[in-house]
């Protein structure tokens, strides 16, 4: 008798081929039960190079008792009646980002899923390489002291063709631009190791560079809950796209997060550095990125089912769109926000 959990996967665009490529990995825990997206080409596509098997429909992954957990990978206007379903039957969630395309819309989710009792995790695959990981155990060890100033920077590029593609970049499909769809992911970084953030001022806008509904650029100012002060930039327009960073500026060291790697400068003279520099998507290949990421994060979430507490469930998820929405309502109103 097999002890492997059962998975489903719907959506099966871009973002799919890193959780492929993890399940793949990952065939001794798991088996993937069906795999489906609303294209039957793309889907018999999908199976034919990972060799899972596909479904015609996604009542067809809602109603097979051998999967346990569905992987959730759709653009963010395709969720809630998906998530409905899939909650009322059982089906435990891991979601790409965002959650939603509105706070209303990432909320109503969240509470879909806890009302039927269904765990939902979310894909902010930057906490799980190794170099932010050792970040948070030096943060929580108290080794660097006390965090006062934060710098959070998204230098990525995409090109005209990125946005050219259907809804890409807009507030029906996708929500918003650089935010919700690029900075998000180190936005839920720092928020995982700083805290919460009290208030924002910002201020977003749309480059010549592209042709888009939603924002390619955005600047702003930070003040945490713990007091710690800090800035934003993030943009798609900066060419030809470098690697994301976080820096701390502690009372024992600054520390530089870029990418995958830590580099910690201690005021008594010693460097410590961990982990190593890879690609991260900020080019012009989105998906230039290894899935080592998403394979953690697939296995913890997994192993969360059976009663660990998800590293990143759909509730903490919320903290994100909640920073993403006070940053647009402060440029769109010219006031600095306060978060809730």
């Amino acid at each position: 008798m097999s002890n492997k959990q059962g998975v489903g996967v719907i959506g099966l665009g871009m973002a799919s081929v890193p959780h492929a490529k993890s399940l793949v990995d990952l065939a001794d825990k798991i088996t993937v039960h069906g795999v489906y997206s609303p294209r039957r080409d793309r889907r018999e596509q999908f199976s034919e190079t990972f060799g899972f098997p596909s479904v015609d429909s996604v009542d067809a992954i809602a109603n097979d008792d051998r999967i346990d957990a569905v992987l959730l990978l759709t653009p963010p206007n395709a969720r809630q009646e998906i998530v409905e379903l899939l909650a009322s039957h059982g089906k435990h969630i891991l979601m790409e980002k965002p959650v939603e395309r509105t706070l209303a819309g990432a909320m109503k989710i969240v509470e879909t899923c806890e009302l039927h009792s269904v765990k939902l995790g979310l894909v902010f695959q930057h906490r799980f390489r190794d170099a932010s990981i050792a970040l948070k155990e030096q943060l929580v060890s108290g080794k660097l002291g006390k965090v006062h100033a934060v710098q959070i920077c998204v230098p990525w590029w995409r090109d005209q063709s990125y946005y050219d593609a259907p809804g890409r970049g807009s507030y029906d499909r996708d929500g918003g631009g650089v935010l919700i769809s690029q900075a998000i992911h180190t936005l839920d970084l720092a928020l995982s190791l700083i805290g919460p953030v009290r208030s924002v001022t910002a201020m977003t806008d749309t480059t010549a560079f592209h042709q888009m509904e939603s924002e390619d650029f955005v600047a702003g100012a930070l003040r945490f809950v713990n007091g710690c002060i800090g800035s934003l930039t993030a943009t798609t327009a900066s060419f030809p796209g470098a690697t994301e960073s976080i820096t701390l500026h502690a009372t024992n060291a600054t520390v530089v997060l870029q990418g995958g790697e830590l580099n910690m400068a201690f005021h008594d003279g010693q460097i410590i550095q961990v982990g190593e520099s890879s690609g991260s998507g900020g080019g012009s290949d989105p998906m230039d990125f290894p899935h080592d990421w998403h394979r953690r994060l697939i296995e913890h979430f997994l192993a969360s089912l059976d009663g660990e507490s998800a590293i990143v469930s759909g509730r903490e998820g919320l903290l994100v769109h909640q920073l993403i929405d006070a940053l647009e309502k402060s440029s769109r109103t010219g006031k600095h926000v306060e978060l809730n």
